[in-house]
């Protein structure tokens, strides 16, 4: 995995062109360990996921791989969750928005992890799917929990059980991607885009998508966690960066948050 930073972006790449960057334990593993690394580093605040080369962002997870090299640490998680149930918990819960640049197809497990991540920006002449129907799998419920808070039940129906492959503008109807962009633009669309998110109070940002799981979790919030939903927006409404966005905006310039 290549791992790049741009101020407040960081750009995790899968590298495995000879595979079209299938999935290994070892890269998921490498995947956790970066975001949960980076968990409490305010400064990094928006993560961008993408894959190398112009033809795969991934073709999905390699299963014939066992991974190796595997701290104490993570053998214990490893009793509890699978190497890519870790990545994509990694991705759901890492406090800042996730990005998946889609440079190429993505199917099965990257099609899964692409739709954890919480804006995906795809090539317009990208291929995503599903294929359990096919390998005659059922999919874990998990996996079909997160495609319904994405693309709703409906949809992702359709998806499983005709185990299509959605390309153009069918991609942006049935909600796996957000945004198509000419394959040229992709990368400094999705920069700015990026950099327009970490331009913003860190603690907005953090508190937002917070806020946005437990309610995705929960469809609403019980007691406990209306309780801590409170607490992160009363944090935020007695900030310095608070003063320093309406200071911003009165002033007519750009704000300069420090996440306090």
């Amino acid at each position: 995995m290549k791992i790049e930073r741009d101020g407040h972006v960081l750009t995790l790449t899968f590298h495995r062109p000879e595979k079209r960057n299938a999935l290994t334990p070892n890269m998921l593993l490498a995947l956790y360990e970066v975001l949960q690394s980076h968990r409490s580093d305010d400064s990094c605040r928006v993560v961008i996921i993408t894959g190398s080369g112009e033809k795969a962002f991934s073709s999905g997870y390699d299963i014939n791989i066992i991974p190796t090299h595997v701290s104490p640490e993570l053998e214990a998680l490893l009793e509890k969750k699978s190497p890519f149930e870790l990545a994509v918990d990694s991705i759901v819960h890492y406090p800042y928005p996730v990005i998946a640049m889609l440079n190429g197809f993505a199917f099965g497990g990257a099609c899964d992890l692409a739709v954890a991540c919480d804006i995906r920006i795809a090539a317009d002449d990208i291929q995503m799917g599903m294929v359990p129907a096919r390998l005659g799998l059922v999919y874990f419920p998990d996996g079909l929990i997160r495609f319904v808070r994405t693309i709703g039940l409906s949809k992702t129906k359709e998806m499983f059980f005709t185990a299509q492959r959605y390309k153009g503008e069918r991609l942006k109807e049935i909600g796996l991607v957000d945004y198509l962009v000419p394959r040229s633009d992709l990368r400094r669309f999705t920069l700015d885009f990026a950099a327009e998110i970490a331009e913003n109070a860190p603690l907005s940002l953090k508190g937002t998508k917070r806020i946005l799981n437990m309610i995705s979790e929960s469809h609403g919030l019980g007691e406990s966690q209306r309780k801590e939903a409170s607490q992160l927006v009363e944090r935020a409404f007695t900030s310095r960066d608070l003063k320093e966005g309406q200071a911003a905006f009165l002033e007519k310039r750009k704000a300069r948050f420090q996440g306090k």
